[in-house]
C-alpha cells in the first residue's frame, strides 16, 4: 500500500471511530516547547556510522525545483514524502546550508520531480553546486506555479509552500499541492541504497 493509501485507510478508520475529520473541525494539539539541543545533551552516535546505518533504508531520489527572476533554481533530494490526504500535502527536507534553498524560499512555490530510473545523470547534475544545472535539461512550467517541470521524469508534484519547520541541521519544508501527474506509465523509478543508485 502506498503513502496514498495509507492516508486513505487512516481517514476511513477515523471516520469510522467517530472521530472528526475534514467533515467537521479538528482540534489541534498543544505544540511542544521547542529549543536547541545543547553540546552536553547530544547523543552518542558518530556522523558516519549514522548515514551507514541509514543509508540502508531505500528511497526515491526527486529534483525539487522553482521559478526565479534570476533563473530556475534546483537540487536533487531523497528526502521527501506525502503527508497529508486531506488537505493534500508533501514535505521534504533540505540542509540549512543549502544555497538553492533560499531562492525556493523566495519563489515560495516549488514542483517535485520524481525521477525515473533512466535518469541518475540528471540527479547527478543537481546535486552539485555552482554550476547551471538547467543547462541542455528539456523542461516545461508547471501548471499551477510556473516551476521546472523536468522532462521525462515518472511522476511531479507541483506546490506552494505551506509551513517550514527546524529539524536539526535541515529544515522540514511542507507544501500544499496544487497540481500534479505522471509521465510514462512504464517509467521504472530512481532509488538511492548505500550511497548509490539502484
Amino acid at each position: 500500500m502506498g503513502h496514498a493509501g495509507m492516508a486513505a485507510a487512516a481517514v476511513r478508520y477515523l471516520r469510522s471511530a467517530g472521530t472528526p475529520t475534514a467533515a467537521g473541525p479538528v482540534e489541534p494539539l498543544p505544540r511542544p516547547d521547542l529549543r536547541a539541543v545543547g553540546d552536553d545533551e547530544r547523543a552518542p552516535v558518530d556522523p558516519t556510522e549514522f548515514r551507514r546505518v541509514l543509508g540502508n533504508f531505500a528511497t526515491g531520489v526527486t529534483v525539487i525545483t522553482a521559478p526565479g527572476a534570476d533563473g530556475p533554481a534546483g537540487f536533487a533530494c531523497q528526502s521527501f514524502a506525502s503527508l497529508s490526504l486531506e488537505p493534500p500535502l508533501v514535505c521534504f527536507m533540505v540542509g540549512r546550508t543549502s544555497t538553492t534553498w533560499p531562492r525556493i524560499a523566495r519563489a515560495g512555490v516549488f514542483c517535485v520531480n520524481v525521477l525515473g530510473a533512466h535518469q541518475g545523470e540528471l540527479c547527478r547534475g543537481f546535486a552539485v553546486s555552482g554550476s547551471d544545472k538547467f543547462a541542455g535539461v528539456a523542461h516545461d512550467p508547471a501548471p499551477a506555479s510556473g516551476s521546472p517541470r523536468l522532462a521525462g521524469a515518472a511522476a511531479w508534484i507541483d506546490c506552494t509552500i505551506h509551513a517550514v519547520h527546524t529539524g536539526g541541521d535541515h529544515l522540514i519544508v511542507v507544501g500544499r499541492v496544487d497540481a500534479l501527474g505522471t509521465g510514462d506509465d512504464d517509467v521504472a523509478p530512481l532509488l538511492f541504497h548505500k550511497g548509490s543508485f539502484a
